[in-house]
Protein backbone atom coordinates (compact mmCIF):
# COMPACT_ATOMS: atom_id res chain seq x y z
CA UNK A 1 0.00 0.00 0.00
CA UNK A 2 1.38 3.39 -0.94
CA UNK A 3 2.02 6.05 1.67
CA UNK A 4 -0.38 9.01 1.81
CA UNK A 5 1.12 12.24 0.45
CA UNK A 6 0.17 15.88 0.26
CA UNK A 7 0.91 18.31 -2.56
CA UNK A 8 3.11 21.35 -1.85
CA UNK A 9 4.88 24.08 -3.79
CA UNK A 10 8.18 25.70 -2.90
CA UNK A 11 10.17 28.48 -4.55
CA UNK A 12 13.87 27.67 -4.66
CA UNK A 13 17.09 28.64 -6.37
CA UNK A 14 17.92 26.62 -9.51
CA UNK A 15 20.88 25.09 -7.61
CA UNK A 16 18.39 23.27 -5.39
CA UNK A 17 16.89 21.52 -8.43
CA UNK A 18 20.39 20.72 -9.74
CA UNK A 19 21.37 19.19 -6.40
CA UNK A 20 18.11 17.26 -6.22
CA UNK A 21 18.70 15.84 -9.70
CA UNK A 22 22.34 14.97 -9.05
CA UNK A 23 22.22 13.61 -5.49
CA UNK A 24 18.55 12.70 -5.08
CA UNK A 25 18.15 14.77 -1.91
CA UNK A 26 18.30 18.41 -0.91
CA UNK A 27 18.83 19.86 2.55
CA UNK A 28 19.12 23.60 3.19
CA UNK A 29 22.67 24.88 3.07
CA UNK A 30 23.77 27.51 5.55
CA UNK A 31 25.49 29.43 2.75
CA UNK A 32 22.13 29.89 0.96
CA UNK A 33 20.70 31.50 4.10
CA UNK A 34 23.83 33.66 4.37
CA UNK A 35 23.60 34.75 0.73
CA UNK A 36 19.90 35.54 0.93
CA UNK A 37 19.97 37.42 4.25
CA UNK A 38 23.31 39.24 4.20
CA UNK A 39 23.79 41.40 7.28
CA UNK A 40 20.82 39.86 9.12
CA UNK A 41 21.96 36.27 8.62
CA UNK A 42 22.67 35.63 12.32
CA UNK A 43 19.14 36.71 13.17
CA UNK A 44 17.62 34.21 10.73
CA UNK A 45 19.99 31.40 11.66
CA UNK A 46 18.92 31.82 15.31
CA UNK A 47 15.23 31.84 14.29
CA UNK A 48 15.61 28.73 12.14
CA UNK A 49 17.54 26.90 14.88
CA UNK A 50 14.69 27.69 17.31
CA UNK A 51 12.14 26.62 14.71
CA UNK A 52 13.86 23.28 14.06
CA UNK A 53 14.51 22.59 17.75
CA UNK A 54 10.83 23.21 18.55
CA UNK A 55 9.56 21.33 15.49
CA UNK A 56 11.42 18.21 16.68
CA UNK A 57 8.73 17.93 19.38
CA UNK A 58 6.17 17.33 16.62
CA UNK A 59 8.10 15.61 13.84
CA UNK A 60 11.03 13.26 13.53
CA UNK A 61 13.69 15.33 11.77
CA UNK A 62 17.01 13.77 10.74
CA UNK A 63 19.77 15.07 13.06
CA UNK A 64 21.81 16.44 10.14
CA UNK A 65 18.91 18.66 9.04
CA UNK A 66 19.24 22.08 10.63
CA UNK A 67 17.10 24.47 8.62
CA UNK A 68 13.50 24.31 7.35
CA UNK A 69 12.37 24.39 3.75
CA UNK A 70 9.23 26.50 3.43
CA UNK A 71 6.28 24.98 1.59
CA UNK A 72 2.92 26.26 0.41
CA UNK A 73 -0.04 23.87 0.64
CA UNK A 74 -1.90 26.04 -1.88
CA UNK A 75 -0.93 26.77 -5.46
CA UNK A 76 -3.14 29.86 -5.27
CA UNK A 77 -1.17 31.38 -2.37
CA UNK A 78 2.33 30.07 -3.10
CA UNK A 79 5.29 32.38 -3.67
CA UNK A 80 5.38 33.21 -7.35
CA UNK A 81 8.43 32.62 -9.54
CA UNK A 82 10.88 35.48 -9.77
CA UNK A 83 14.16 35.77 -11.63
CA UNK A 84 16.73 33.10 -10.68
CA UNK A 85 14.13 30.83 -9.04
CA UNK A 86 12.15 27.72 -9.84
CA UNK A 87 8.88 26.50 -8.35
CA UNK A 88 8.99 22.85 -7.35
CA UNK A 89 5.74 20.90 -7.14
CA UNK A 90 6.15 18.16 -4.55
CA UNK A 91 4.08 15.25 -3.24
CA UNK A 92 5.49 14.79 0.27
CA UNK A 93 4.64 11.77 2.44
CA UNK A 94 2.87 12.33 5.74
CA UNK A 95 5.42 12.40 8.53
CA UNK A 96 7.95 14.28 6.37
CA UNK A 97 6.46 17.75 6.74
CA UNK A 98 4.99 19.88 9.51
CA UNK A 99 2.07 22.28 9.07
CA UNK A 100 2.55 25.73 10.51
CA UNK A 101 0.78 29.05 10.83
CA UNK A 102 2.50 31.87 8.94
CA UNK A 103 0.63 34.58 10.85
CA UNK A 104 2.02 33.08 14.06
CA UNK A 105 5.47 32.84 12.49
CA UNK A 106 5.31 36.58 11.74
CA UNK A 107 4.63 37.22 15.42
CA UNK A 108 7.51 34.95 16.42
CA UNK A 109 9.91 36.65 14.01
CA UNK A 110 9.14 39.93 15.78
CA UNK A 111 9.39 38.45 19.32
CA UNK A 112 5.68 39.06 19.90
CA UNK A 113 3.02 37.05 21.70
CA UNK A 114 1.14 34.60 19.43
CA UNK A 115 -2.52 34.99 20.47
CA UNK A 116 -5.09 32.22 20.38
CA UNK A 117 -7.71 34.52 18.89
CA UNK A 118 -8.78 38.17 18.74
CA UNK A 119 -10.03 38.17 22.33
CA UNK A 120 -6.76 36.70 23.62
CA UNK A 121 -4.87 39.34 21.62
CA UNK A 122 -7.00 42.13 23.10
CA UNK A 123 -6.39 40.88 26.67
CA UNK A 124 -2.66 40.62 26.02
CA UNK A 125 -2.48 44.19 24.70
CA UNK A 126 -4.40 45.43 27.74
CA UNK A 127 -1.91 43.64 29.99
CA UNK A 128 1.01 45.30 28.19
CA UNK A 129 -0.70 48.67 28.56
CA UNK A 130 -1.22 48.13 32.31
CA UNK A 131 2.51 47.51 32.68
CA UNK A 132 3.38 50.48 30.48
CA UNK A 133 5.12 48.33 27.86
CA UNK A 134 5.01 49.94 24.43
CA UNK A 135 7.33 47.51 22.58
CA UNK A 136 6.63 43.96 23.63
CA UNK A 137 9.72 42.66 21.81
CA UNK A 138 11.80 44.35 24.54
CA UNK A 139 10.48 41.72 26.97
CA UNK A 140 12.44 39.13 24.98
CA UNK A 141 15.31 41.09 23.43
CA UNK A 142 15.98 43.64 26.16
CA UNK A 143 16.24 44.08 29.90
CA UNK A 144 12.49 44.49 30.45
CA UNK A 145 12.13 40.72 30.49
CA UNK A 146 14.22 40.68 33.69
CA UNK A 147 11.57 42.83 35.39
CA UNK A 148 8.61 40.91 33.99
CA UNK A 149 9.77 37.27 33.74
CA UNK A 150 6.25 35.81 33.80
CA UNK A 151 5.20 38.06 30.92
CA UNK A 152 8.37 37.17 29.01
CA UNK A 153 7.67 33.45 29.55
CA UNK A 154 4.05 33.94 28.44
CA UNK A 155 5.34 35.37 25.16
CA UNK A 156 8.04 32.76 24.51
CA UNK A 157 5.70 29.89 25.44
CA UNK A 158 3.10 31.21 22.98
CA UNK A 159 5.48 30.78 20.04
CA UNK A 160 4.83 27.05 19.92
CA UNK A 161 1.31 27.88 18.71
CA UNK A 162 2.89 28.21 15.27
CA UNK A 163 2.66 24.41 15.20
CA UNK A 164 -0.43 23.79 17.34
CA UNK A 165 -2.93 26.42 16.19
CA UNK A 166 -4.25 26.08 12.63
CA UNK A 167 -4.00 28.99 10.24
CA UNK A 168 -7.11 31.20 10.27
CA UNK A 169 -7.01 31.80 6.51
CA UNK A 170 -5.70 29.82 3.54
CA UNK A 171 -3.12 32.58 2.94
CA UNK A 172 -1.61 31.91 6.38
CA UNK A 173 -1.32 28.15 5.92
CA UNK A 174 2.18 26.86 5.32
CA UNK A 175 4.36 23.88 6.06
CA UNK A 176 8.00 23.01 6.35
CA UNK A 177 10.12 20.03 5.54
CA UNK A 178 13.80 19.57 6.29
CA UNK A 179 14.70 17.75 3.10
CA UNK A 180 13.35 17.27 -0.39
CA UNK A 181 13.74 13.93 -2.15
CA UNK A 182 13.86 13.49 -5.92
CA UNK A 183 10.99 10.99 -5.86
CA UNK A 184 8.72 13.67 -4.35
CA UNK A 185 9.27 16.02 -7.32
CA UNK A 186 6.19 16.16 -9.58
CA UNK A 187 6.87 19.29 -11.59
CA UNK A 188 9.09 22.31 -12.11
CA UNK A 189 7.98 25.80 -13.10
CA UNK A 190 10.65 28.15 -14.40
CA UNK A 191 10.66 31.94 -14.31
CA UNK A 192 9.82 33.41 -17.71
Amino acid sequence: MSQKTRRFWTRQRPEVLQELNSSGIYRVKKEYIEEKNGSITDYYLELYRWYTRTARKYLSIPPECEYPIWLSPSEEFMLQPVEDTVILTLDIPEGSYLACNMEGWGYRVNYWYVPLDAEDDRKHREELKRYGIASEDELVTGAKGNFYPALRRKITDSWERIFTEPARTPEDAAATAWEIRREWLKGVRYYE
